[in-house]
């Protein structure tokens, strides 16, 4: 079963037939909301609203653990994230949509990992690669099936949040590698590796990063809404195609 974690301008998932949404309890606190369960096209799919269905839990404020527990629990096998994100390099224009194949983690202080605790042992994983190969490439080919344009690749910036970036922070983000920024891939990505769901991305521009292009001098919110809007129609084709296709 495909769980799929909504963001910024996903809070629900329109083309999923809802069957019954349960609150979860987890050994880590609550979930951000009631896990809603149904069917696309007559599959099982699971979603969460990963900043409440009324979108108010910043992106550092976000209980993590809890979310991906909640979703392994009830029975997901692989997990795909949306999320919105701000473009750094000049080519990824706002509405794009991007399937991120790396990570470089810059929040602090969130709880980013189930093995700690004075009775639990230490325990690393790998995480050379982020996302999980496979299921970025069902993404891929459900967006080649329904003829939306996505670029396969992008290292993607987590940055703590709640605030946006300064310009300095962005040309630093670019200098160290990074293609977009966003505020919620860590400890998201990590947290499933360790619970050994597979895990992928898929990332809406919903603005240049400060300092870039239109956003040289500033952010313009008042346009993202609507870029969002449209792109998110984009994002559920492509879900729905990779459900249908498997």
């Amino acid at each position: 079963m495909l769980a799929v974690i909504g963001g910024t301008g996903l809070t629900q998932l329109a083309n999923l037939d809802v069957s019954h949404r349960e609150v979860l309890r987890t050994p880590y606190g609550d979930p951000s909301g009631a896990v809603t369960f149904g069917q696309i096209g007559g599959k099982p799919v699971v979603f969460l609203a990963r900043h409440g269905y009324g979108h108010t839990i910043p992106p550092h404020e976000v209980n993590y653990r809890a979310n991906i527990w909640a979703l392994s629990r009830s029975g997901a096998r692989a997990i795909v994230s949306v999320a919105s994100v701000g473009s750094i390099r000049a080519d990824l224009k706002p509405g794009d949509v991007i399937i991120p194949h790396q990570i470089i983690d810059y929040t602090w202080g969130r709880k980013s990992t189930f093995h700690e605790g004075r009775d639990c042992a230490v325990t690393h994983v790998d995480f050379t690669e982020p996302y999980d190969g496979l299921l970025r490439q069902q993404l891929i080919a459900a967006a080649v099936r329904v003829g939306i344009p996505v670029s396969d690749s992008a290292v993607y910036a987590a940055t703590q949040g709640p605030r946006l970036e300064t310009a300095a922070e962005i040309n630093r983000l670019e200098r160290d590698g990074a293609d977009i920024v966003g505020m919620t891939g860590m400890p998201e990505a990590a947290l499933a590796r360790e619970l050994d769901v597979p895990y992928a991305a898929i990332s809406v521009v919903a603005n240049y990063a400060a300092g870039r292009s239109d956003s040289r001098y500033g952010i313009h919110f008042d346009a993202i809404q609507d870029v969002l809007q449209e792109s998110m129609g984009q994002v559920r084709t492509i879900i729905d195609a990779m459900v249908s296709g498997e």
